[in-house]
């Protein structure tokens, strides 16, 4: 286990608003659904599509999201909600699908609606029937708090609020019984398009002919125009021809008629293509396909070897078995740089789970399962302080979902609740990276609930516990933690439990202001991991001695204790032994804080830089929010510069507003805040001093720290283009671009320049376009540049 300050969830890249998959717009047909989604979605705050499962909603929802694409400025960003089960996890998840982090102690919504109140984006919730009342009350809270935000859900049932507008999702156009099914006229029909475009994606030669036409058309119309029934059906054409594919699925309907009749008529016909695919598939392919429903969000083929194999089959054949289902539309592939991963769909997954119930050999998968994933937090945890924490980094964010999936089988079998407390005390280092503070607290007090027996286990977990409720600025929540973290220690021989304990004890009177009390506290915990770092028993120690060496040096450095410069060179040399770029980061500025206590701002800012430039290589979010405050700091020493520093002071707020952290929890850095800000007032007065800071608070915070580690938003090619591009602006469009570079929205534009807003907006607009920009930030960048206004 290791104890650590806060690091970040991966963002989406700066120069992208939004994160539909690149193939969002490839659809068959949907016209008039298209349509009427495009013109409700203007004036429509919720828009759910719904439809029985296999129908195309999904496909239709992200093709509607890209079409509206350029009127949210702020982007369109889906949600994928099947894999999630755990309600109280929903807002949790819609603000990771944002990119964003949830630090906070308050709920996760009341941080998801602060941030959106003032964006203009569309959100797309995909499959939320198993979700309904708290998908209801989520999207009432966000659409009641953000004015200018539109949700577009999808789902088999609608959400039941107030202000919903539903649009249904038919199935696909089919001809009419006893039509005339030539090519031309068959070929009109959505469905028969469907059908023989995926027929071509199996067999490239595959036509549309006076010959098989009829048969095709047949063959849609028993599957009543369901998209994913005319998918499973088209895969089947390398092996049978479409009279073999219409004579077995003629006889499987009659079957499951008789057998589903309490069932809607689509919903039968969608699980009897799916029953007859399953007939097709070889015993050893169904019991994998089976199998393969343990997982959630995808999966790779080690962890299938490792889960899945056994009677029929053996690990050895995992690999021609899901070779075989992806040839059959049953699994998808999903290529994670040079990963390879493989899913299910929903309805796939969900059809799997039946027949894994069925088998009576789920409990022993879920178990294999559990395992599998508890290993790999085992592994993860004890890379973390080396030189493959990314790698690492990448491959807990990949295995997010099933790691969420072990912890529930912990949670809901009885006599598992330990293995969960180890698991989220190994995940400590991971779930702060994220942004995932409520999450880890989620589940371990349910896990410390149901687990009450003093072990090592319960120990690491509490101090897990005590440390994220500090990170959140819950200082009293902390202090009965550690009041039984003490108690029980004497119980078991362990003589890290007081360093640990010390540790905690420490970074809590640091953030409370407490020097004088901090420092003896941190000295005396690092002094007793020194004892005992190298271990094996203990190997998460050198990491706990690190972040302990971090928060000491914070703590003499504000204390002005002659020490702090040989805790801060010390605590970089540790970083520096142990390769891994985090600890690399905030070595680097804990040596800057240092310097910048000792009057070396020069050095200072050089150090500030290297370790920001490290954290936006990592996409972090916790750290950039401190180093910004602290390069503002070092800035506000240059007279020529205090605008800068107003501004980073601005960018630095809304940084910590984005991950729900506040000031005030950090009574020393509040401290110097204040007082760089009161020195900024009086060179700049309250107006220019608000007008920076305001500039800070609302530029995009990608662009702000890619720009403070002079990192080009555009490359240099780009950039010079952009040069001979400015003197396409005109004037008034110049006046524009630098109300922007003040800061100013759309509305205060209009307002300064007495036109309409929509004027305002299509001017940006056209700047955009002119000079190859995606975002308000570059105009700002540009104007200061090109401009030469000193801003």
């Amino acid at each position: 286990m290791g104890i650590y300050h806060e690091v970040v969830v991966p963002q989406a890249s700066p120069q992208v608003k939004g994160n539909l998959p690149a193939d969002a717009k490839e659809i068959v047909g949907r016209r008039r659904e298209l349509s009427e989604a495009r013109r409700l979605l203007p004036d429509t705050r919720l828009l759910t599509l719904t439809g029985p499962g296999g129908v195309g909603k999904t496909r239709l929802g992200l093709r509607v999201a890209a079409e509206v694409r350029s009127a949210f400025p702020d982007g369109v960003w889906l949600v994928e909600l099947a894999p999630l089960q755990d309600v109280t996890l929903l807002a949790r998840t819609v603000a990771v699908g944002l990119g964003l982090c949830d630090q906070s102690a308050r709920p996760s919504a009341e941080t998801l609606a602060d941030y959106l109140r003032d964006k203009r984006l569309l959100l797309v919730l995909d499959n939320c029937e198993h979700l309904l009342d708290a998908c209801a009350h989520l999207a009432s809270l966000l659409l009641s708090t953000a004015g200018q935000v539109r949700i577009l859900a999808t789902s088999r049932e609608p959400l039941g609020m107030a202000g919903e507008t539903l649009l249904a999702v038919p199935p696909l156009s089919v001809p009419e019984p006893g039509c005339p099914a030539t090519v031309n006229e068959a070929s009109t029909y959505d469905s028969v398009r469907l059908f023989v475009e995926r027929a071509q994606l199996a067999v490239p030669d595959f036509t549309l002919s006076a010959e098989n036409s009829a048969t095709v058309v047949r063959l849609c119309q028993r599957l009543e125009g369901i998209p994913l029934a005319i998918q499973l059906a088209a895969v089947w054409i390398p092996a049978l021809s479409p009279e073999q594919i219409l004579e077995r699925l003629d006889d499987r309907y009659r079957l499951l008629t008789r057998g589903f009749r309490t069932a809607l008529p689509r919903h039968q016909t969608l699980r009897a293509a799916m029953d007859w695919s399953f007939d097709l598939c070889s015993r050893q392919e169904q019991a994998l396909w089976a199998r393969l429903s343990v997982f959630a969000g995808g999966f790779d083929l080690e962890a299938v070897e490792r889960i899945c194999a056994g009677d029929p089959f053996t690990a050895d054949d995992v690999f021609d078995l899901v070779t075989a289902l992806i040839d059959k539309s049953i699994v998808a592939r999903d290529d994670h740089d040079a990963r390879t991963r493989y899913r299910l769909l929903e309805t796939v997954r969900q059809y799997g789970h039946e027949r894994l119930v069925e088998s009576g050999t789920e409990a022993e998968l879920r178990r294999r399962h559990r395992d599998c994933f508890q290993q790999l937090v085992e592994e993860a945890d004890a890379a973390w302080f080396t030189p493959h924490q990314t790698e690492w980094l990448n491959r807990v964010r990949l295995e997010l979902a099933n790691i969420r999936v072990a912890l529930d089988f912990c949670l809901t079998v009885p006599g598992q609740a330990r293995a969960a407390l180890r698991m989220c005390a190994d995940l400590y280092e991971y779930w702060v990276f994220y942004g995932a503070h409520s999450e880890a607290r989620h589940w371990l007090d349910q896990a410390l609930q149901l687990e009450d027996q003093p072990s090592t286990d319960r120990f690491d977990a509490l101090a897990v516990n005590a440390t994220i409720a500090l990170l959140q600025g819950e200082a009293p929540t902390t202090l009965p933690l550690l009041e039984e973290r003490r108690d029980h220690a004497h119980l078991i021989e362990d003589s890290h439990a007081d360093a640990l304990t010390m540790s905690i004890s420490g970074l809590a009177a640091f953030l409370q202001g407490d020097l004088a009390a901090a420092v003896p506290l941190l000295k005396g915990a690092l002094d007793g991991y020194g004892e005992h770092h190298d271990s094996p028993a203990h190997r998460s120690d050198r990491n706990d001695a690190f972040l302990t060496s971090v928060y000491l040096s914070f703590a003499a450095t504000f204390l002005e204790d002659p020490r702090a410069r040989a805790f801060a060179e010390s605590c970089r040399k540790t970083a520096e032994a142990s390769g891994a770029e985090w600890a690399l980061s905030w070595g680097a500025w804990v040596v800057g804080l240092e310097r910048w206590r000792a009057g070396d701002v020069r050095q200072a800012a050089n150090l500030f830089q290297d370790a920001l430039s490290r954290q936006y290589a990592l996409d972090d979010r916790w750290g950039p929010a401190w180093v910004l405050e602290a390069l503002a700091w070092v800035t506000a020493a240059d007279c020529r510069a205090v605008r800068r520093a107003a501004f980073l002071l601005g960018v630095a707020e809304n940084l910590r507003r984005l991950i729900g952290v506040s000031l005030s929890g950090f009574r020393p850095f509040a401290v110097a805040h204040d007082r760089c800000a009161a020195g900024l007032r009086e060179s700049l007065g309250d107006k220019g001093y608000e007008a920076a800071f305001q500039r800070g608070l609302n530029i995009d915070v990608q662009d702000a720290i890619a720009d403070a580690v002079g990192k080009r938003l555009l490359p240099e090619d780009t950039a010079r283009a952009i040069s001979r591009a400015s003197s396409v602006l005109t004037s008034r469009e110049r006046q524009v671009a630098e109300l922007v570079a003040e800061g100013m929205s759309n509305k205060d534009i209009a307002s300064r320049l007495v036109i309409s807003q929509r004027t305002a907006e299509a001017h940006v607009e056209h700047i955009l376009t002119k000079l190859g920009f995606t975002s308000r930030a570059q105009i700002a960048a540009w104007t200061r540049t090109e401009g030469g206004s000193g801003r």
